[in-house]
């Protein structure tokens, strides 16, 4: 029983770490991906072709060669060293440790790409109309984006955006292969000793928070019915 409690706070410990990489990432890459789906329908053509060549690169190699290119390629190139987080609370230096903020520049460029081109597609969505019509009514064209149209973008993007996310809660076990302590990377590290139950364990645990996080967005398109679209 002992042993039990003593793996299932190790697989805790690593689960905040797997939460963290997935609030910081999301925090990060969703407006990020917003700047990216601008400059990927920007009028100016070398603009406009440089984003959609670096979405095309970002989407078409896989994330876990991302992570290894972010974390060893700076180094080797331009003599690059992540830098250090030194606290007076080792918990806290261990959690951000350099191999995390590796892992959370790599999962933030990823995922930004993605969802720039959700945010393209809900943009585009927006029918011309509306843009004409807060002109009319005087309003800047600033306004129109935020006040009229980016409202109604979310509203449409509510379930691509979730099926991401949903995704990035998976993906963060990714980021044990440049030895980020979290979930899986302390699950695996009880195979070594025979157990193979905190694998199915490590299982649980997304599978509870996913659901957390699946009934969360269904309340927040429920919020979002008024637009009628």
């Amino acid at each position: 029983m002992d042993e039990f409690i003593k793996i299932t706070l190790d697989l805790l410990n690593g689960f905040l770490s797997s939460i963290f990489l997935f609030l910081f990432t999301l925090i990060l890459s969703l407006p990020l991906g917003l700047l990216f789906s601008f400059g990927t329908m920007s009028k100016i053509k070398p603009l406009k072709y440089t984003m959609k060549f670096i979405i095309w690169i970002l989407r078409g190699t896989p994330l876990l060669l991302q992570i290894f290119v972010i974390f060893y390629v700076p180094g080797l190139l331009f003599n690059f060293q992540w830098p250090e987080i030194n606290t007076s609370w080792s918990w806290f230096n261990q959690m951000f440790s350099t191999r995390f903020l590796a892992a959370l520049v790599a999962f933030v460029i990823n995922y930004a790409a993605y969802f720039s081109e959700i945010f393209r597609g809900g943009i585009q969505s927006i029918s011309k109309g509306q843009y004409e019509a807060g002109a009319v009514l005087g309003m800047k064209k600033k306004d129109i984006f935020f006040k009229v149209i980016l409202l109604q973008v979310i509203k449409r993007i509510i379930p691509p955006i979730s099926n991401e996310i949903i995704t990035l809660v998976k993906d963060t076990a990714l980021a044990n292969v440049i030895a980020v302590t979290e979930l899986m990377y302390r699950a695996r590290l009880q195979l070594l000793n025979g157990l193979i139950w905190p694998i199915f364990y490590a299982g649980l645990f997304y599978l509870i928070f996913n659901g957390l996080v699946s009934l969360s967005l269904s309340k927040i398109e429920k919020k979002l019915d008024y637009f009628q679209v």
